[in-house]
């Protein structure tokens, strides 16, 4: 049985690494019926690396390391952001804002402020550059060491951004153990996370920053489980700076602080939300000008004005709502669906028992899952976030999400892209099903 065990693994990898090799270097993004093989037999793999218990932990590690690096000298083929992420760091090292100006005026105007602008332009596309950037300081800190390094190339930049995010992923793993390893959960359950073929197609291959977020989050936590709450803020800010999503899991924290109901342990909540806030604008603040602040919002504003994406209940009411009004759907039900996300994120502060972190960190994934659920646009990067948080709880529909997101990149099969809804809809009813199996399954409701 050993002997077997052993054998399955060997096959697993060398079908994995092939596999995975293929996806860098030779799948394109309109070949969707070749990338959900890949996707599918991955996925597989994965399952038995995690089902085989002889595989010890320097073993899945260094799997994960292996099939990482298989991603290193490909440009990426499955998102064209990256070309906005060079474009970014290369204004810096200009001297330039990139807050401040659009590439598309730029190219309009012939005004090539730095090396392979038209190339970069093109690559990024036209929706890309026709906006303001939306990334935050310490996200475009790491595209302006890209720019250090490799000015004139567009692959040298690439290799450095994913050095960035895979040295990110290994401390992820690092501190992902010892956190688990408090918490009193199985340490080998934060490869659910580095092994998972999503997190590394999706994140190392396509080159989104969700890992340098999420290696600050997760060291926040463990911080606050030793009880260095100060230090614990200093890096929640710097998640905050790279991606804002965990400004939503500010309120949750309320319990923790709290819970003594005493006038110190309400003052060092304040303090918390004050070195957390105060740190995110101090990290802005080298960018800072009167046109800042409106460029972002702006930007930041066309996720629930404009754009429409691989969303779940949004479309069930948008369909709803063609029936009586017929157009504009989003510019209604987009102002709506945050309300009540806002609205269950404080039911989650106030009347959840959230003064474990095990139960605080359960909260995030409910609450955020809940904040996708009702969202417009769910990027399938948007996922990175619910799998490292699932991974600290007994809760594992992210993992089912992550497989069957794969679905959305259907769209992409058509010239120009255009969704089919009925792949969204499989994609959800799977979800949702599993959802319901797993949460009717448990004792003790959510």
């Amino acid at each position: 049985m050993n002997t077997l065990k052993k054998y399955n693994s060997l096959v697993c990898f060398l079908f994995s690494f092939a596999l995975y090799f293929f996806v860098a270097h030779h799948l394109d993004r309109t070949q969707f019926g070749v990338l959900l093989f890949c996707w599918i037999s991955l996925f597989t793999c994965f399952y038995f690396f995690i089902q085989n218990n002889q595989l010890s932990k320097k073993s899945l590690f260094i799997l994960s390391l292996v099939f990482r690096l298989v991603f290193l000298l490909a440009i990426p083929n499955l998102s064209q952001d990256f070309y906005r992420f060079i474009w970014d760091g290369r204004m810096i090292l200009e001297g330039l804002n990139p807050y401040l100006s659009l590439p598309e005026n730029l190219i309009t105007q012939e005004s090539y402020p730095i090396h392979q602008a038209k190339e970069l332009y093109e690559g990024m596309g036209a929706l890309n550059g026709s906006h303001y950037t939306n990334y935050p300081p310490i996200n475009q800190l790491c595209f302006l060491i890209a720019a250090l390094f490799a000015k004139n190339s567009i692959l040298g930049s690439v290799i450095i951004m994913r050095a960035i995010i895979i040295f990110a992923d290994i401390g992820i793993i690092k501190i992902g153990v010892k956190l688990l390893e408090k918490l009193n959960l199985n340490p080998k359950n934060i490869y659910l996370y580095a092994l998972n073929p999503f997190i590394i197609i999706e994140l190392t291959g396509n080159l989104h920053f969700e890992p340098v977020m999420l290696f600050f989050l997760v060291f926040a936590l463990y911080k606050l489980q030793q009880q260095k709450w100060i230090m614990a803020s200093l890096l929640l800010a710097c998640s905050v700076a790279v991606k804002l999503i965990p400004l939503f899991f500010l309120p949750l924290f309320f319990q923790w602080f709290t819970n003594k109901k005493t006038l110190s342990s309400f003052s060092k909540l304040v303090i918390f939300y004050c070195i957390v806030i105060g740190t995110s604008l101090l990290l802005f603040l080298p960018f800072y000008s009167h046109e800042l602040i409106s460029n972002y919002a702006n930007s930041v504003g066309l996720w629930f004005k404009n754009f429409e994406f691989n969303a779940s209940i949004y479309y069930v009411l948008r369909e709803i709502g063609y029936l009586f009004r017929g157009y504009n759907e989003i510019g209604i039900i987009g102002k709506i669906l945050p309300t009540l996300s806002v609205c269950v994120l404080m039911v989650f502060t106030f009347f959840r028992n959230n003064l474990s972190l095990k139960n605080l960190i359960t909260a995030m994934l409910l609450s955020l899952s809940f904040y996708y659920f009702m969202s417009t646009t769910v990027h399938p990067w948007y996922l990175a976030s619910l799998i490292i948080l699932s991974v600290f709880t007994s809760y594992k529909f992210p993992l089912v999400w992550s497989l069957v997101i794969i679905l959305s990149y259907q769209a992409y099969a058509n010239t120009p892209w255009k969704e089919n809804l009925w792949f969204v809809a499989l994609e959800y009813l799977v979800l949702f099903s599993f959802i319901t199996w797993e949460v009717s399954k448990k004792k003790k409701p959510i």
